[in-house]
């Protein structure tokens, strides 16, 4: 079977042939300068949303300094939220109130905290996770639902928790560093929907067999 088409803003279609409302390609569904999302990422939301950045990234600003950055082929559940380096307060001094915030002369450079968001590839963030500002999740890892993410989520992991932390890794090292190589996401649609068995049966030597030249 091919590929759903990356260009449509609802992938699903249902038996009466309506789109599901509720399910994104979120390339198709973000128009936002800080923002972005690799082809056939999804999100799902029981209450759809107009505006779907606000929605995962209420945070995140056109005027923010940092950048929410999510790759191909990641699925995101209900009640996923995305708290961005701009909701943070400076830490350093005697207070944590952001005085500069309520003066507009002052409010568009002050910023404390200016880290991105990064998102690897084929990454299932689960319900009602808590992805915090400068998290980076490594290609392939699994967030519980409602893990509390922050720091680096390596490769493959699968965490839970608040905090979350890595109850254990998907595979082996040596077939991690197979997949990493591999970079499967980065394949023309044909060949990745010519692997489709092999990417749901778990056969590595498989999908090596049928990587592109």
């Amino acid at each position: 079977m091919p590929l759903p088409d990356p260009c449509r803003r609802y992938p699903i279609t249902l038996p009466d042939g309506s789109d599901h409302e509720g399910t994104v390609f979120l390339s198709q569904a973000i128009d936002h300068p800080r923002f972005q999302a690799g082809a056939f990422t999804y999100a799902s939301d029981f209450d759809a949303p107009q505006d779907w950045a606000s929605r995962l990234a209420p945070y995140l600003f056109p005027f923010s300094r940092e950048k929410l950055v999510l790759g191909k082929f990641c699925q995101i559940a209900h009640g996923v939220r995305f708290i961005t380096a701009s909701a943070n307060h400076a830490m350093d001094g005697l207070t944590s109130f952001p005085f500069p915030v309520f003066e507009p002369e002052n409010m568009a450079g002050y910023q404390p905290d200016t880290r991105n968001t990064i998102v690897g590839n084929d990454v299932w963030i689960g319900y009602g996770a808590l992805i915090l500002p400068g998290a980076r999740i490594g290609n392939g890892a699994i967030i519980g639902a409602g893990a509390v993410v922050r720091g680096d989520i390596p490769p493959y992991a699968m965490v839970t928790g608040n905090p979350a932390e890595v109850r254990r890794l998907r595979f082996d090292a040596n077939t991690i560093q197979r997949l990493e190589a591999l970079r499967w996401w980065d394949w023309p649609a044909a060949a990745i929907a010519q692997a489709e068995s092999a990417l749901l049966s778990g056969h590595i030597d498989e999908l090596e067999r049928l990587a592109p030249n």
